[in-house]
């Protein structure tokens, strides 16, 4: 497989395709409406059965919940409190394939304390719960990519745990799961599948749908958001995968059925790692769900709540009620209670709450737990639910149903095909020591590398041997070097410095300016890779340091609807409005 770069002009190749191929009377196999991590898994699962296959994405590449979550990919424990084995073994199996086979140096095994506070009792019925966990994955037909869970005296606990209050907990049990870059994993789904031969655009979002005096789809009306141009894209499968957004998109083939989604706001906070101490993570029982204090990089990722979400869906963010919430709960059980001033960023994502059954007209659905696929007018599809780390099953269920009866003869090959960075892996591992000290590399740098490209690193030392200086890392962000900035631009898709800071790169809830004060340098690195002149790049950093201003002050608002109306303060600079003459 040839590594195909995301780029700006391969963007528009993907677009002028599109319309072309309708001009000469051409139709695509499939259009794939969302760019999160369902679409993205979609249209990768679609070009490798030979499918001719695009994909457009409204905003940027995860920009909606798939950069948002709880950056976990696991199997769900609380699920087993639910009985429902088989979700638990399915995710398991999506768990540990990414871990040894597809995404090994985007997801991580990280591991967890489940805090006991009865001797006897819960001890024996979690230690049974998470031994079936154990089990579950064991017979999902992999080899075991996790350790066994162990049993933790109070003094074994407080070893890993030391800032674990001695108060909080009798001792714990021990259990393994997994950590990812969500964002990337989205981006580089959608590369793979751009280089077995898929278009993708992003900033192109729907407009309408075709169709036939009957009702059926037979494609779209996509806008490039960039340029303001309307395109037709002819296709005989439409498959809707805009989360939160499923109902809006599916309401414009005109037909009442469907699926029906609820969003439900999720935050979550950032601290630095020096100021908890701690070598594992905390799974904790709260009144409504559970409350994860995630090791992750070089911070803390705590997190999540759970509530209803009535404002608009593009840009939720985290209030202070909502940060309080977090911080209260963490302190339930921390030796030293943390304060606003300890969280350097927070961020908020919607969760799209599948509703029971389907709109009166949908002809027909497959349901799980977590996801459902159905079809309300012939020619599009509509796949809703499910979370990040049954992505490829949702992706092969959609396809499946879109396609019918083909799907027999052209089966998905996803559960076994690495994408980008993960073939060679392991060569460009053995090889990271003379990599480290070739460009003066220490041991965190280069671990922090392999992690985001993995056998991609040669592209990066690549752009290094161009231009020296690249290796160096930012002056105002140090955690990145200048390479990362410009291959954000030249083989990742970034088209604006929202992207950069947002999804390539986590500055904008890794540092306590949200990356601000390193603008001017990254902008510098961006803005002869993309073409912009002086106007275009002063408009990109006042649009980022607008938001930036807006996110901190939604921050100090108790309530979403106040958070919101501070926040639109950003919206007449946001990035993806094009520059006016």
């Amino acid at each position: 497989m040839r590594t195909a770069p995301l780029t700006a002009q391969a963007r528009q190749d993907a677009l002028t395709r599109l319309r072309e191929s309708a001009q000469q009377g051409d139709e695509l196999d499939v259009l794939v409406v969302g760019g999160g991590v369902t679409g993205a898994g979609i249209a990768l699962d679609a070009v490798t059965r030979g499918l001719s296959t695009a994909i457009v994405e409204a905003q940027d590449w995860a920009s909606g919940t798939s950069s948002r979550s709880s950056k976990l990919v696991h199997g769900g424990l609380r699920y087993l409190q639910m009985l429902d084995f088989h979700l638990v073994r399915e995710a398991l199996t999506e768990r540990d394939l990414l871990i040894q086979r597809i995404a090994p140096h985007l997801v991580k095994p990280v591991s967890f304390l489940y805090p006991l506070e009865n001797r006897v009792w819960e001890r024996a019925y979690v230690g049974a719960g998470v031994a079936l966990y154990d089990t579950l994955a064991t017979v999902s037909g992999t080899r075991r990519a996790m350790p066994i869970h162990r049993h933790l005296t109070r003094k074994g606990m407080e070893r890993l745990f030391p800032d674990l209050r001695h108060d909080a907990a009798i001792g714990a049990v021990r259990y393994w799961d997994a950590s990812v870059d969500d964002a990337r994993l989205v981006s580089t789904l959608v590369r793979t599948a751009v280089s077995y031969g898929a278009h993708a655009a992003s900033r192109t979002q729907i407009l309408d749908l075709q169709t036939t005096t009957g009702g059926a789809v037979t494609g779209a009306v996509v806008e490039d958001l960039e340029t303001g141009e309307r395109i037709d894209v002819r296709a005989r499968h439409v498959i809707n995968a805009t989360g939160v957004w499923t109902e809006q998109t599916e309401s414009l083939a005109g037909s009442e059925g469907g699926l029906r989604v609820l969003a439900s706001k999720g935050i979550h906070i950032v601290v630095p790692r020096s100021r908890i101490a701690g070598d594992t993570g905390l799974i904790l029982q709260t009144e409504k769900s559970v409350l994860f204090i995630i090791p992750w990089s070089r911070y803390w990722v705590i997190g999540t709540t759970d509530t209803p979400w009535e404002q608009d869906l593009t840009h939720p963010v985290a209030t202070s009620a909502d940060i309080d919430y977090v911080i209260d709960h963490a302190n339930a059980v921390l030796a030293r209670p943390l304060t606003r001033d300890d969280v350097i960023g927070t961020w908020a994502g919607l969760r799209p709450l599948l509703q029971p059954g389907t709109k009166e007209g949908t002809s027909s659905a497959k349901v799980s737990r977590e996801h459902t696929v159905a079809s309300p007018t012939p020619g599009l599809t509509v796949i809703a639910g499910g979370k990040l780390t049954t992505y490829r099953v949702m992706a092969k269920d959609a396809v499946d149903f879109a396609i019918g009866s083909r799907a027999t003869t052209l089966p998905s090959l996803t559960h076994d095909l690495p994408l980008v960075g993960a073939e060679g892996l392991p060569v460009i591992q053995r090889q990271s020591r003379a990599i480290a000290k070739r460009y003066g590399w220490d041991r965190p740098r280069m671990d922090h590398l392999l992690h985001r490209y993995g056998s991609l690193l040669n592209e990066l030392t690549d752009l290094c041997d161009e231009r020296p200086e690249l290796a160096k890392p930012l002056a105002h962000a140090p955690a990145y070097i200048g390479a990362e900035i410009v291959y954000a631009a030249s083989h990742e898709g970034a088209l604006h410095l929202d992207d950069v800071l947002m999804h390539r790169t986590r500055l904008n809830y890794e540092q306590a300016d949200k990356g601000v004060g390193a603008l001017e340098e990254i902008a510098a690195l961006v803005a002869p890779v993309l073409g912009w002149d002086d106007a275009t790049t002063r408009h990109e950093i006042e649009a980022y340091r607008a938001r930036a201003e807006a996110e901190e002050a939604a921050a100090l608002e108790t309530d979403d609807a106040s958070a919101e109306k501070v926040r639109l303060r950003a919206l007449d600079l946001a990035p993806m409005k094009p520059l006016e003459a």
